[in-house]
């Protein structure tokens, strides 16, 4: 029988992230909203989608809610948000 020990002091892995473009501007563009299901998640994210349409004309173009906090957006939500929207913002609630 063998068994392997791992360090839990260990670095983790370096890793390169690419952030998205960001828009010029606000004016007008479709925003794509994700709900984690907790507890006020969409009506924090609907207040904050009416702000920015009061400010700068946005509008909601879609809105995903996840199966619980815990999972990933769907494929099909991701390719709908793709197609659909400018940027998204994924909200919690609590």
């Amino acid at each position: 029988m063998s068994m392997e020990m791992f360090d839990p002091t260990a670095r983790p892995a370096a890793r390169t992230t690419v952030l998205a473009r960001r828009p010029a501007t606000l004016t007008g563009l479709r925003i794509g909203l994700v709900d984690n299901t907790k507890f006020n998640s969409e009506p924090i994210l609907q207040r904050m989608a009416q702000h920015l349409g009061h400010r700068h004309g946005m509008t909601v173009a879609h809105l995903d809610r996840k199966r619980s906090a815990s999972h990933e957006v769907a494929e099909s939500a991701i390719e709908a948000f793709k197609r659909r929207v400018d940027f998204v913002v994924s909200g919690i609630g609590d």
